[in-house]
């Protein structure tokens, strides 16, 4: 068993770095962002992309999704946005008299959702169902989403100007929140020469829907120790409970812990990790590159945390410090 896996592993690698290649045909540097669009794909989880304008963010999700024979959706999020214009809605036949479906751009396979904090809420609150049950309701019908299903939203900090913050629900029903910064000057240098003058880049699909289903099998095998179980457990309990796990500086800072959906998110995202780096085995610190974006968008800082100056992303490192590792 152990045999197979390592060879289905060393396989799937192989052809996951092949993915990684056509992406940087287009994409300079931005190692983080690749290594996480790979774990999403891998581990069926939704992404929330976030930073300033111009880094990229569109352009690499654009590009991972010409790299697999199935279908992409982009959707521009504005103000005037209708969630009939993302989920469709029902049209009357004069001839037949009845009412049919006219489906919209969510039923796809990978879902652009661009600058969604740029909708109100009403429109973001449209994803919800298609999130977590995989599935539109239109009218009295639902209609399951076919696999594979993935949104990945960009957005731009909250601090810009016409923007609306996600509400707790929505940013919940996403894996992982990525926040991601600005290029080296070498990396800067490189974008520079490479995408002065306008060119079109080659890309060649390297995955169909039927392998990708595949691989996430193999990520479903990669092995997960009793003791790094354990671990994910004792970090996530520990946001809700900081006292109890002898962490009682951090109590006044929470207001709000991690639910259930975090410790099952960070296994699934671990083990995608591993895969992606090429080991049938997750070690601890798989556990630790992977758990701020897990968490930083679910756990509720108070309000001497902000008085403090003190971020969900120094609360996660404090955790990540100082819970005991296996």
């Amino acid at each position: 068993m152990e045999t197979q896996l390592a060879t289905d592993v060393e396989r799937e690698t192989l052809v996951l770095k092949q993915v990684e290649t056509e992406i940087r045909k287009v994409i300079v540097g931005q190692d983080y962002l690749i290594d996480r669009l790979l774990v999403g794909l891998l581990a069926r989880g939704h992404l929330l992309i976030e930073g300033v304008p111009g880094l990229a963010k569109t352009l690499a999700v654009k590009t991972l999704a010409r790299t697999l024979r199935i279908d992409f959706q982009r959707i521009q999020f504005t103000p005037d946005l209708l969630p009939a214009d993302l989920v469709g809605t029902l049209i009357y036949d004069q001839k037949t008299g009845n009412f049919e479906p006219r489906k919209g751009p969510i039923f796809s396979n990978i879902v652009l959702a661009d600058e969604i904090n740029r909708a109100p809420a009403k429109v973001q609150a449209a994803l919800l169902e298609s999130m977590e049950e995989r599935q539109v309701t239109l009218g009295d019908t639902t209609y399951p989403l076919e696999e594979p299903f993935m949104v990945l939203a960009t957005q731009n900090p909250i601090e810009q100007e016409g923007t609306y913050p996600l509400a707790e629900a929505q940013t919940d029903r996403f894996m992982m929140k990525l926040r991601l910064q600005y290029p080296s000057r070498s990396e800067e240098e490189e974008i520079l020469s490479r995408m002065m003058v306008e060119q079109h880049f080659d890309i060649e699909a390297v995955l169909d829907a039927e392998h990708l289903l595949s691989l996430r099998e193999v990520a479903d095998q990669v092995h997960l120790d009793a003791k790094i179980r354990r671990y994910i457990i004792d970090l996530v309990t520990a946001t809700r409970d900081p006292r109890g796990a002898g962490l009682g500086d951090l109590a006044d800072l929470i207001s709000y812990g991690a639910s259930p959906r975090a410790t099952l998110f960070l296994a699934r995202a671990v083990k995608a990790l591993a895969l992606v780096r090429g080991r049938g085995y997750v070690i601890p610190e798989d556990v630790k590159e992977v758990a701020p974006d897990v968490l930083r968008h679910r756990l509720v800082a108070t309000y001497e945390a902000e008085a403090e100056e003190v971020t969900t992303d120094d609360l996660v490192q404090r955790l990540l410090d100082r819970v005991e590792v296996p």
